[in-house]
């Protein structure tokens, strides 16, 4: 077990839900499982996130970079403070821009300078940076990740549709 990230489609009325339950933690987490029943499209990146969000910015997910696409494509815009889990939400107008960020990124050259090393030094969740052995397969994995976060982004675009953002 480890912690995940799960991406959701959230149609305009559960957005507006969700902003309400702003500080009821149990009410947002129960609010986060009714969604799971409506889902429409989603993506799980199981617990390779963190490492996504360093492969995009170049830093660690602890160190969101506001007012960038491609970190919003990985942990949301909008993060609801005072409950356990993380969850965020990305405004419909906002996923235009997420989704050109995605197509103009070029994951080949990312992962030619791709380093288990400094992943290891910039303390990536999940603790596989030591396994030299399996980086062939952790790469063809993350490039598959990106292309599923961009086909994911793409459909939720074209539902103008809002995301939820789920990391536990």
């Amino acid at each position: 077990m480890g912690i995940i990230a799960n991406y959701k489609y959230l149609s305009d009325e559960n957005l507006n839900k969700l902003k309400s339950l702003y500080g009821k933690e149990d009410e947002v987490f129960e609010k986060v499982e009714d969604c799971n029943e409506e889902d429409k499209i989603l993506l799980d990146i199981d617990k390779m996130w963190d490492v996504m969000h360093f492969v995009l910015t170049g830093v660690s997910s602890d160190d969101a970079v506001k007012n960038s696409p491609l970190s919003e494509a990985v942990l949301g815009v909008c993060r609801i403070e005072d409950v356990e889990e993380y969850i965020s939400y990305t405004e419909k107008s906002r996923i235009k821009d997420i989704v050109v960020a995605l197509e103009n990124f070029d994951i080949d050259q990312a992962m030619e300078n791709f380093s288990m090393e400094e992943c290891k030094k910039a303390n990536l969740y999940p603790d596989i940076w030591d396994f030299e052995e399996e980086a062939d397969e952790i790469e063809e994995e993350i490039i598959d990740y990106f292309q599923n976060i961009k086909d994911f982004y793409n459909k939720i675009l074209e539902s103008n549709a809002n995301v939820m953002v789920s990391i536990c």
